[in-house]
């Protein structure tokens, strides 16, 4: 039987996670594909921290060169997060020769072509599944069993703090900030939540999956974000009065040429299957001109979750390297699609306003909105006291230009 070293960097939640996940199921994994996996090296700067993980003491090593020199390990798993030293890590063990698997989605949507061209070049592997959602395999699903499909939309919850916040604000009726107070404790949401709830976490998750689906390299920064930190229970209650529940969805559309996106909070149908995951469950949910509508579901987080979609790309790399088949020609990532980025597009509005019960303020409202070109589907009128009113409006899709005619409106 061949033994395939491992070399593991970071001992954090997910690295704890894969190293349970490979060890509570050795027997399974061994038997399914005829190899003995074994992580011999984990880089941990702090071996005298208690990680809550019996691992043993001998497997801790504070410099990485130990790791990268050692010519018995195959494989590095970058765990460590975040864009640097990370990025340089992975490079540096691409150049040593080594495969490498990473759960990294900061690192793959800022630097994630640069490290395409290295891996071709050092003709070794670059896998990233757990990157996106977590333990669900989307990753690979696109890339492989559905690659013959030209995609034409993807729309995707692509982060369960926020999605749990606002399942809380609807079941419940919560206040934004005592909900995330609530997740904190929980252990939901960050003590600096900021990545999560303003949408940046989610932008980079679609920043991968935009350039898996269309072929094309929008980073992070560019791709039009607004988190859930303004949204309000009152909006929530309203949106369901409209018939629809707050989300906050990371989504792409590819249309004659062009290309648009956007991560912001958004009115998702009731009878739509994103408006049905909850709490802190994801979900991703992408149109092929040949298989039509599909929806991928399951928790976006956590050790085990995605310490298993760590381990699948593990095996998938050991298997190459049984083989000598190790090389992998097809490209994941790709960045030269013939499409024109445009931003974000076109896309239905909602706004609530509060003015003054005054005769003729409805006709004011709806005169400067004709102005802008901007049609109203629906509009709901409710009296918060005996001076001011609530008015809620949805936006008609097809004659919203962009979210700035909708801003200059609010500025008149």
């Amino acid at each position: 039987m061949q033994t395939i070293k491992i070399g593991m960097l970071g001992i954090g939640n997910i690295g704890k996670g894969t190293y349970q996940t490979l060890e509570i199921n050795r027997e399974k994994i061994t038997q399914a594909t005829g190899l003995d996996l074994e992580i011999t090296k984990i880089l941990n700067r702090h071996p005298e921290i208690d990680r809550g993980i019996d691992i043993p003491r001998e497997k801790y090593v504070t410099d990485i060169k130990e790791i990268l020199e050692d010519p018995e390990i195959s494989i590095v798993v970058e765990l460590i997060g975040g864009i640097e030293p990370a990025t340089t890590f992975m490079a540096d063990a691409l150049r040593a020769g080594k495969h490498v698997v990473t759960a990294n989605k900061a690192a793959i949507a800022k630097n994630g072509q640069m490290l395409t061209e290295l891996a071709q070049k050092q003709q070794r592997i670059l896998r990233f599944e757990a990157s996106v959602a977590g333990g669900i395999p989307i990753l690979n699903a696109i890339t492989s069993a559905l690659i013959s499909n030209e995609f034409s939309s993807v729309q995707g919850i692509l982060n369960g703090t926020t999605n749990y916040i606002l399942t809380k604000m609807t079941e419940e009726g919560a206040s934004y900030e005592d909900v995330l107070k609530d997740a904190q404790k929980k252990g939901f949401a960050e003590a600096d939540p900021t990545a999560d709830v303003e949408g940046i976490d989610a932008a980079n998750k679609l920043s991968i999956l935009i350039s898996l689906l269309f072929g094309k390299g929008v980073g992070p920064d560019e791709i039009p974000t607004r988190g859930i930190s303004n949204v309000s229970s009152e909006d929530i209650a309203f949106a369901e009065k409209f018939g629809y529940k707050i989300k906050l969805l990371a989504s792409a559309t590819s249309k004659d040429g062009q290309l648009t996106c956007d991560v912001e909070p958004s009115l998702v149908p009731q009878d739509h299957p994103l408006a049905n995951v909850n709490n802190e469950y994801n979900a991703v949910y992408v149109t092929g001109n040949a298989v039509d509508n599909l929806m991928f579901y399951g928790k976006g987080a956590g050790p085990l979750p995605t310490g298993s979609a760590v381990m699948g790309d593990i095996i998938g790399v050991a298997r190459k390297i049984e083989k000598d088949a190790a090389y992998d020609l097809m490209s994941h990532l790709r960045y030269d699609a013939d499409l024109e980025f445009i931003g974000e597009g076109c896309n239905p509005y909602y706004i609530r306003l509060q003015t003054y019960d005054r005769p003729g303020i409805l006709g004011q409202i709806t005169s400067t909105f004709g102005v802008y070109g901007i049609s109203i589907k629906t509009m709901m009128q409710q009296a918060l006291n005996s001076e001011k009113t609530a008015l809620d409006v949805l936006i008609q899709n097809q004659s919203v230009a962009s979210v700035d005619n909708v801003l200059r409106v609010l500025n008149s």
